[in-house]
């Protein structure tokens, strides 16, 4: 019975060697904008991305401006989390600087309808 106990010990010695399971590392939790801030700054950066796409620069410089502002509220309101302000802050304040104010090309003009009085037509029907 002796040998039958000394197993045990040892069984019981090996399991806690290692058997012990380890935590994985803590990893920080990213860093979280709400969500209705976050859908609100994503639609002003694509207006300003289809006024680009648009060639529309004075309309994309006025967005640019209007999201750099809203950046600005979402910080002053804490809305924004501190590991993000700076990174935030300076790229939608570089924004405006990078963009030309040209106003959008005119829209192409339709080709001139006369309302039946082609060439070689004459009124009246013959």
């Amino acid at each position: 019975m002796r040998h039958g106990a000394a197993a045990l010990l040892v069984a019981l010695a090996l399991a806690g060697c290692g058997g012990a399971t380890k935590q994985p590392p803590r990893v920080a939790k990213p860093p979280h904008i709400p969500r209705l801030l976050a859908h609100s700054l994503a639609a002003q950066a694509n207006a300003v991305a289809q006024a680009l796409a648009q060639t529309d620069g004075c309309t994309a410089l006025a967005h640019a401006n209007e999201l750099r502002d809203a950046v600005a509220q979402a910080i002053a309101a804490n809305e924004i989390p501190v590991r993000l302000r700076a990174k935030l802050t300076a790229a939608v304040g570089e924004l405006p600087g990078r963009i030309t104010c040209n106003p959008a090309p005119p829209p192409p003009e339709n080709p001139k309808h006369d309302h039946g009085k082609h060439k070689g037509h004459k009124d009246g029907g013959d």
